[in-house]
């Protein structure tokens, strides 16, 4: 069975620090892309970061650039979004993609959590 599972999310005052695991199961990440997306109440899903699975090249939206951090553990079949200088603009629930194509295609989502930057 394959999944997705986040975790590392909660409430965090402005200025603070979270670290978002995604823990994948019943598939192995190396060659996936992973990506991290966010959504925030009445807005659309967005892209966060992303990691490449050849290489580890990396991208991030503008507005987290210089403030999170993307990362894979292949060995622990795990992807990491480490956020820092969190801002109110950041609450949302941030889910875990990860995506393969070659021949197929393969699109996998987990179940997001909630990261909540208030005072």
């Amino acid at each position: 069975q394959v999944q997705l599972v986040e975790s590392g999310g909660g409430l965090v005052q402005p200025g603070g620090s979270l670290r978002l695991s995604c823990a994948a199961s019943g598939f192995t990440i190396g060659r996936y892309t992973m990506s991290w997306y966010r959504q925030a109440p009445g807005k659309e899903r967005d892209l966060v970061a992303g990691i490449g699975s050849v290489g580890g090249s990396t991208n991030y939206a503008d507005s987290v650039k210089g403030r999170f951090t993307i990362s894979r553990d292949n060995a622990k079949n795990t992807v990491y979004l480490q956020m820092n200088s969190l801002k109110p603009e950041d609450t949302a629930v941030y889910y875990c993609n990860a995506v393969y194509r070659n021949l197929v295609v393969r699109n996998y989502w987990g179940q997001g959590t909630q990261v909540t930057v208030s005072s």
